[in-house]
Formats: structure tokens, C-alpha cells, sequence
């Protein structure tokens, strides 16, 4: 009798486990590099867990997966995007990769054909996509910063993305705000980039939780 109420017992909590599965929400991945991947820092100061306590304090039922690695390039991010994409199955993606290959001096038409490819890859998966910008320091020069920027903003109209222009857009202008390398903002600037990304962000989500 008491081995029948304990099946019965697991199968009622595994029909709630279930039921609470499919209504735990949306999943977003932040698909990026050390700008997201708390470089530095601690990994709870990051922009991306403040997005998720964010989410958390109003109430809106989103998980947040922190899929950035430090060094990222966006060959390696092809690379690795589809197993990321398997396993989670993100409603939403934050692609913000690209900054290395500027860094490195990587050949632009490289860096957007493997951005398209991820955002192919990431809409054929079901997933939104939202694209990050990003800018390189001016000591590379302007015949390679401007297109490198605008690489950005003609992929996202291209491909009909939101688009986050630049992601550190007003922390890079203050070095107080930057650690001492010059690319990546301390702790204290890490919710301007979350500013920079929610009126992007937000609208989605909202189109998405009313589905």
C-alpha cells in the first residue's frame, strides 16, 4: 500500500514539475564576450545578473543565461552557438560578439558573415535576436573603426534586428568609469550598460510574454 501512495506521490510532483516547467517563461541568452562576461569583476556586479535581478523585482518571468566567454571572437562564437542554442533553447538572444576580432584586426567581411550566420542560426532555432554594437579604440584608425562600427547598424537593418547602437555608449567617454586597460567598465558602470540595453530589450520582452 505504501509502495502504491509513493508512485502515486512521484507522479503527481512529476506532473507539477512539469506543469511548472512549461510556465516558468521565457529564456535569454546573452551571447557575448568579456563586455559580458563580468571581465574583471565579480561575476554578480555583471550587467547580466543585474538584468535578472531586474527581471526578477518586476515580476517578469524570464531566465537569463550568461553564455559570454572572455576572448570570444565571432568565429569562435559560430562555433560554439549551436550546442548553446541546443541546450537551452533561448526565446531571445543578445548577440554582442565582434569587439575581438576588431582588437585583433580581424578582416571585416569575416566578422559579419559569421555574424549573420549566428543570427541565422539563432531565428532558424526560433530565437529573437537583439544585436550589440560596439566600437574600438580610434588608435586603429578611422578607415577600419568606422566600418567596423557600421558593420552594426547595416546587419541589423539587413536583417531587421533591434539593434543596442553601442554598448558601453557613455562609460567608455569617462575613465573613471573604465578599469585600467581602457576596454572594460568597473563594476560601478555596470548598470549604464544595463540602461544602454533595457529600452532595447524591453519592448521584446513584452511582445513575447503577451504570446
Amino acid at each position: 500500500m505504501r509502495l502504491i501512495q509513493l508512485c502515486i506521490l512521484c507522479l503527481s510532483c512529476s506532473i507539477n514539475l512539469s506543469s511548472w516547467a512549461a510556465e516558468e517563461g521565457l529564456t535569454l541568452l546573452v551571447y557575448g564576450d568579456s563586455l559580458s562576461a563580468s571581465y574583471g569583476i565579480d561575476e554578480e556586479q555583471g550587467w547580466v545578473n543585474l538584468l535578472q535581478i531586474k527581471l526578477h523585482s518586476e515580476e517578469l518571468p524570464v531566465n537569463v543565461v550568461n553564455g559570454s566567454v572572455s576572448g570570444e571572437t565571432t568565429t569562435g562564437g559560430l562555433v560554439r552557438l549551436p550546442a548553446m542554442l541546443a541546450s537551452y533553447q533561448p526565446d531571445i538572444l543578445i548577440l554582442e560578439l565582434g569587439g575581438n576580432d576588431g582588437l585583433r584586426g580581424l578582416p571585416l567581411n569575416l566578422m559579419r558573415e559569421n555574424l549573420a550566420s549566428m543570427i541565422d542560426l539563432a531565428k532558424a532555432n526560433g530565437a529573437e535576436v537583439i544585436l550589440a554594437g560596439i566600437q574600438i579604440p580610434p588608435n586603429y584608425g578611422p578607415r577600419y573603426t568606422a566600418p567596423f562600427f557600421e558593420t552594426y547598424a547595416a546587419l541589423a537593418e539587413q536583417k531587421s534586428l533591434p539593434l543596442v547602437p553601442f554598448l558601453i555608449e557613455g562609460i567608455v567617454q569617462l575613465p573613471e568609469l573604465m578599469q585600467n586597460d581602457g576596454i572594460h567598465p568597473r563594476a560601478e558602470a555596470q548598470s549604464m550598460i544595463l540602461d544602454n540595453v533595457w529600452p532595447i530589450l524591453e519592448p521584446q520582452l513584452e511582445s513575447l510574454l503577451k504570446n
